[in-house]
């Protein structure tokens, strides 16, 4: 099996060469390690420093287009190098490359598509209580809309396997780790956590500019992808959300009328029987447009299933291409060496 470590990078030339060297070329199961170094528009000699580390694949972006996008880039590279494992980490040093053999060793044993490297937040010296509570209470909503039982969801130490590589596909502009999740839960992948050691990082982060922002791009990433899945579910909250004041405030004007005709009862149900109307009537639309967007959540399903197809094709076309390249060069360096003129024997 061949196992490829993606590493993501903007602008790290202080730590770049450490985790490289740090990532183990011989793993017991593993026929082939190499490293590929995606810059997402790197403006230091940060692939200087990749390469003389002995980085194997370097793929570059002209422009910084985000971690998202980088991770993408870095999973349809590997997949085209011939990858059957890919593990991404982060260029900062944040994770140890001797924890790769661990991380790895359930897909190895075939029993996980996916694994997330559990940092265990909690026993974190320098995360604060706050920063341990907010990703106590994210990982919980994650977990709940990915239907997966991952720890620590936003950790970016993961390996996946060729299948569900092939399966991954992040449209955010962010942050891909909460979207690529809830895409696997979503596709029945099977996801497991591992614990890991990690490694301080004294820098600020450059993907968010604190946890308030962080905070709020992830939930509009949970909330978006949750509802490109689970549309019927979604609009059919909000539509009971309106359809229960709806129905109450009808049902006081109902009260109301049949009062007046059997008892002395007065009273003004005008206001109820309108704006329970119109809660009513949103409801209803809330709901109608929630089977609408299930209707095109299924051809999205198709799309998708089509795009793991195409994806598929052309990963095998590129392992033929390479075979058939190394055959041809096999049977030129055969001729070659066939064409040479022996050695005339010295004469005694």
């Amino acid at each position: 099996m061949k196992l490829i470590v993606q590493i993501p990078a903007l602008n790290e030339r202080a730590t770049i060469g450490a985790v490289i060297a740090e990532i183990p070329r011989t793993i017991p199961g593993i026929s082939r390690v190499e490293v590929l170094v995606i810059d997402d528009g790197c403006t230091d000699d940060t692939l200087l420093v990749a390469q003389r580390a002995g980085a194997d694949h370097i793929v570059r972006h002209t422009a910084n287009k985000g971690l998202a996008h980088a991770y993408q880039t870095g999973i349809d590279t590997a997949l085209r190098l011939g990858a059957d494992i890919i593990v991404n980490t982060d260029a900062d040093n944040q994770y140890p490359g001797s924890e790769i053999p661990g991380l790895i060793a359930p897909i190895v044993a075939g029993r996980a598509d996916i694994v997330v490297g559990d940092r265990q937040v909690q026993q974190l010296d320098h995360f604060s209580p706050l920063k341990k509570r907010l990703q106590h209470i994210g990982s919980s909503v994650v977990r709940w809309a990915s239907e997966t039982d991952v720890p620590d969801t936003v950790s970016g130490f993961r390996a996946l396997s060729r299948e569900a590589a092939l399966r991954t596909f992040v449209t955010t502009e962010f942050s891909y780790t909460v979207e690529a999740l809830i895409q696997a839960g979503k596709r029945r992948l099977t996801v497991i956590a591992v614990p890991i050691r990690t490694n301080y990082v004294d820098r600020p982060s450059r993907l968010h500019r604190g946890n308030w922002n962080f905070i709020k791009r992830q939930a509009a990433i949970i909330a978006r992808t949750y509802t490109t899945y689970e549309p019927l579910k979604v609009f059919s909250y909000m539509a009971i959300v309106l359809f229960l004041p709806g129905i109450l405030l009808l049902g006081r004007a109902v009260y109301v009328f049949i009062g007046r005709r059997v008892t002395d009862l007065t009273g003004d149900n005008l206001q109820a029987l309108v704006v329970g109307g119109i809660l009513l009537l949103m409801a209803l639309l809330t709901f109608l447009i929630g089977l609408l967007a299930d209707l095109v959540s299924g051809v999205r399903r198709i799309q998708q299933e089509l795009l793991y197809r195409v994806r598929t094709m052309q990963v095998e076309d590129e392992a033929w291409r390479r075979l058939v390249a190394m055959r041809l060069t096999n049977l030129e360096e055969t001729r070659q060496s066939e064409a040479e003129p022996e050695a005339e024997l010295p004469s005694t």
